[in-house]
């Protein structure tokens, strides 16, 4: 059974920074990413990792966040580091993980917001 476990959202005033953590478990997993929906807007991605380390960032968010990941035996961690916050980088963010079989998997979604 595939289980992606998101935690690390919070509060933070603007210029701050928060660390979300993604534990991914049950599959072989090729690209993990985090995806993100602002209040009364379409889910977007912000960042992606394959299996060889290879990252894409949203132009939005180049030089503020950093994705990464730590391959253990029978999990997948995926972190999003974000820095230098920003109020519209308020939103739910989720994690979603592709597994080597083309299937996508979601987190259950962790509210991240920057406000003064």
């Amino acid at each position: 059974q595939v289980q992606l476990v998101e935690s690390g959202g919070g509060l933070v005033q603007p210029g701050g920074s928060l660390r979300l953590s993604c534990v991914a478990s049950g599959s072989i997993f090729n690209a993990m990413g985090w995806y993100r929906q602002p209040p009364g807007k379409e889910r977007e991605l912000v960042a992606s990792i394959n299996s060889g380390g290879t990252t894409n960032y949203v132009d939005s968010v180049k030089g503020r966040f950093t994705i990464s990941r730590d391959n253990a035996k029978n999990t997948v961690t995926v972190y999003l580091q974000m820095n230098s916050l920003k109020p519209e980088d308020t939103a739910v963010y989720y994690c979603n993980a592709t597994s080597w079989y083309g299937t996508h998997y979601w987190g259950q979604g962790t509210q991240g917001t920057v406000s003064s």
